[in-house]
């Protein structure tokens, strides 16, 4: 019963990690004219979720295991990160990530990895950093595969309403109508190692590594 209410505690908006800060590049696909088209911004969302299952759960997973090690599943995603603001963006939700859990929740192994990161011994990715962190506390590895999709649409649903291209309610209702398409990423995307990494949506990649260019900005990415 403890790990249901902390899935929860951590699905709320209200739990700070610093998520609403960032777009997923939906900010400059907006802004450089990718999103005309009605099912643009679909599709765009669609495609977020897809490269979250093949490039971000593989390194959850792997964190979510007790054998794994920080500093190398670390290294690796920093590697698999080419995109500089994705890279950026990476670091900063997982120190965020790591440090909110340490200060809430009193598990030996969160204080541990929040001295890492506080070291700089870490980088402190978010992918893996989510799998150390939902680990120590005891949350299932399926669960932490749901939240972690749960929150990526959530995130870039948000962005969306703030940005103008959906109000409230069309967010929420699309949300619901993802929910097939995030239990089909799961089904495929849940067991693959860090072997099978692969970004399967590479425009979206390429809008978000010119977030920095734009003319003005209201998200950090």
């Amino acid at each position: 019963m403890t790990t249901r209410w902390r899935v929860l505690q951590l699905a709320d908006s209200a739990f700070p990690t610093g998520g609403f800060s960032h777009s997923a590049g939906l900010e400059a696909a907006a802004q450089q004219g990718e999103l005309a088209e009605p099912e643009a911004l679909r599709t765009f969302i669609e495609g977020v979720l897809w490269q979250a299952g093949h490039g971000a759960l593989p390194f959850l997973r792997a964190a979510h295991d007790s054998d794994a090690e920080p500093a190398k599943l670390d290294a690796w995603c920093d590697a698999f990160l080419s995109n500089h603001v994705a890279n950026r963006t990476s670091r900063t939700q997982g120190r965020t990530l790591v440090a909110t859990a340490a200060r809430i929740f009193p598990e030996e192994e969160l204080q541990r990895l929040h001295a890492s990161v506080r070291a700089r011994t870490l980088l402190a990715h978010h992918a893996p950093m989510f799998g150390f962190t939902l680990r120590a506390l005891a949350v299932p590895l399926e669960q932490a595969q749901e939240l972690f999709l749960h929150l990526a649409l959530r995130g870039v649903a948000s962005a969306a309403v703030r940005l103008g291209l959906l109000g409230p309610h069309e967010a929420q209702r699309l949300q619901h109508e993802l929910a097939g398409v995030q239990s089909t990423i799961l089904e495929r995307c849940a067991p693959l190692t860090l072997s099978e990494l692969s970004q399967p949506a590479p425009l979206i990649d390429l809008l978000g590594a010119t977030h920095d260019r734009l003319y003005s900005r209201l998200f950090q990415s």
